[in-house]
């Protein structure tokens, strides 16, 4: 996918993120138009239909008279693509493809005086420049979370330490190597886990950032990857293909979300996360506005929507998230404090969050290269 993406990706970005001169917001809303077409992540949108229990569609859609429609993505890249072709209206945006949607002009700036439960919003993020650009406020922040160290507690009896047992060649806890047991993630995005795994274990390097690698930095943050290869079973961007592998190819570590350790653990399966000594990458996802939205009234209903504290409490107790409302802890049964806690609500301050690595006058290596050298090394290149 990220072959075909990588043109589509490297034109969009050409346009500088500060200079995308925007539509104005909306002033006003009206009736809602009776439809929602949405671009989301694998298990944000849900309407009962995998566990009755998680349902935060068909309530919406009683009060609003607005059908939801839902067209899931895999990656980033995918959502640019899509948001690119049109005839959506919302995309759950992430970090890394957020500053490329407002750059492209693919989304447009929101009125938040329209929305009433925007006063709910986490003040950590209600600000955050993956979608505040020039002070116009893109989206409405919708889950966070990081990416976690998933580990099969059979192999490892206690928690693995660091991310050296995905990226360096080792024998595990059980005797055998890592080689063909572990996984890596399909996107250009993940050059900054191993950026961040390099921070940590070669500090001569001076990485600051991991989304800023000038050339020095970037050729060894490229090396690490190369030498990590022969150890991927498999660069995952499914979460059900992850789920699998874990189950039945003998996968016992990766780079994985709650929502894949939660659905796993359901299943029964010896699997447990944790976020090693390095700290992690992770995302906050925001609900954008497409630029051309056919449905704007019901779209500006759902971003109101997805603010309440249950609502939002729901969400992440069933991907394993993060709420982007703080009262949601308390809000949702189904997460509750201890939810809360579990998925890493403390652990803000220490997540590297995604954004688009941008060249910043030529001082850094630009998400293009990302996108090129990263296919190249899941080619063997």
């Amino acid at each position: 996918m990220f072959a075909k993406n990588t043109a589509l990706c490297l034109a969009m970005f050409t346009a500088v993120v500060g200079s995308a001169q925007a539509a104005e917001p909306l002033k006003a809303l009206g009736k809602g138009e009776g439809q929602l077409d949405i671009i989301a992540w694998p298990g944000y949108i849900e309407r009962g239909e995998s566990d009755k229990s998680y349902d935060w569609v068909t309530g919406f859609e009683k009060q609003t008279g607005c059908k939801v429609n839902v067209k899931t993505a895999a990656t980033s890249d995918e959502m640019v693509s899509l948001m690119a072709k049109g005839g959506y209206d919302l995309v759950t945006a992430s970090g890394d493809a957020s500053l490329r949607l407002i750059a492209g002009k693919r989304v447009q700036p929101i009125n938040t005086a329209l929305i009433p439960n925007w006063k709910n919003v986490d003040p950590r993020l209600a600000g955050g420049d993956w979608f505040v650009v020039a002070k116009q406020v893109y989206g409405t922040p919708y889950q966070w979370g990081p990416n976690v160290l998933l580990y099969n507690t059979e192999v490892f009896k206690t928690p693995p330490t660091s991310w050296g047992v995905v990226f360096q060649p080792q024998e595990l806890p059980d005797g055998k190597p890592n080689k063909g047991r572990v996984q890596a993630y399909d996107g250009p995005i993940y050059i900054a886990d191993a950026a961040l795994y390099l921070k940590a274990t070669q500090p001569a390097l001076g990485i600051q950032d991991p989304y800023q690698l000038t050339e020095a930095q970037y050729q060894a943050v490229l090396g690490l990857l190369r030498q990590q290869k022969p150890l991927v079973h498999r660069y995952w961007h499914d979460a059900t293909v992850q789920m699998s592998d874990v189950k039945n190819e003998g996968v016992v570590a990766s780079s994985s979300w709650g929502y894949m350790v939660n659905g796993l653990k359901a299943d029964n399966q010896p699997v447990a996360s944790t976020v090693p000594k390095e700290g992690a990458t992770g995302w906050a996802d925001t609900t954008m506005l497409h630029a051309d939205a056919q449905h704007p009234n019901c779209a500006y209903a759902w971003m109101d929507w997805s603010l309440q504290p249950k609502v939002q409490g729901d969400v992440a107790a069933w991907f394993g998230s993060l709420p982007a409302v703080p009262a949601a802890c308390q809000a949702s049964e189904l997460l509750g404090a201890e939810g809360c806690a579990t998925n890493g609500y403390e652990l803000f301050d220490k997540i590297a969050f995604w954004k688009t690595p941008q060249a910043e006058g030529g001082k850094f290596v630009p998400y293009s290269r990302w996108t090129q050298d990263y296919i190249a090394i899941m080619g063997g290149h």
